[in-house]
């Protein structure tokens, strides 16, 4: 297998491509849908999203270091529109009139209502923490030939996810609650989310390695813009 350095508008989509898609859209919305929950893990509170989140940026991960930081920047933009449509649903049907005989509309707007800043956030979080990821573990690749996948997955994800814990908590709760808390806020999901990343690095080399073989596929951004805005 032959590394690759193709163009920018290379437009060829397998199979499993579609997958590692899926699995990282799904697992986007999942997570922005059970944070409402704040869980005990080990002493720390956290929201429930901890236990998904992460994987898209496994799922990101794969999609840059098998397809390239090219591609992945579509799925980056589209995870955040099929977000953004996800949300729009969700709000629209909080305001629509419930049925007389239903009883639910308290807790279902207590569980999904969430408040516009903590929206904003999400969505900011988001697109810093993702494209942060991507855009390392693609030039972290290139400065070492292809060598020490371990090192280039961790490293992007303290990065990404140390941006996109320190972006969403300022936006959300800055003024809330006492500095001490957002930084002990943020150290903590920042820890346990590149804990995730650590624990399932076998994972990420497994799939890594299955799908660069079966796609004879192992893409350098040598020519890549990495300009986020550049979807095209």
């Amino acid at each position: 297998m032959n590394p690759v350095r193709g163009r920018e508008d290379d437009r060829k989509y397998s199979g499993f491509f579609v997958i590692i898609v899926a699995v990282f859209i799904t697992c986007l919305i999942t997570a922005n849908v059970i944070a409402v929950k704040l869980v005990d893990v080990f002493g720390m509170i956290m929201p429930a999203a901890v236990l998904i989140f992460p994987v898209s940026y496994i799922a990101g991960d794969v999609l840059t270091e098998v397809y390239g930081y090219h591609q992945a920047r579509r799925v980056i933009w589209l995870g955040f529109f099929c977000n953004a449509i996800v949300v729009g649903a969700v709000l629209l049907s909080q305001v629509m009139p419930p049925a007389s005989f239903w009883d639910g509309q308290d807790a279902y707007q207590r569980i999904l209502g969430q408040t516009p800043r903590i929206l904003l956030a999400s969505f900011v979080a988001y697109l810093i923490g993702e494209f942060a990821n991507s855009i390392v573990l693609a030039k972290m690749k290139i400065a070492t030939g292809g060598r020490w996948l371990w090192m280039r997955t961790i490293g992007s994800t303290m990065i990404g996810q140390g941006l996109d814990s320190l972006v969403f908590i300022l936006i959300a709760f800055s003024g809330t609650i006492p500095a001490g808390a957002l930084a002990a806020a943020v150290f903590t999901q920042w820890i346990a989310k590149t804990c995730y990343e650590v624990i399932a690095t076998p994972l990420t080399y497994g799939v890594v390695g299955f799908l660069k073989k079966r796609e004879q596929v192992d893409f350098f951004d040598h020519d890549t813009r990495f300009n986020p805005l550049l979807i095209s």
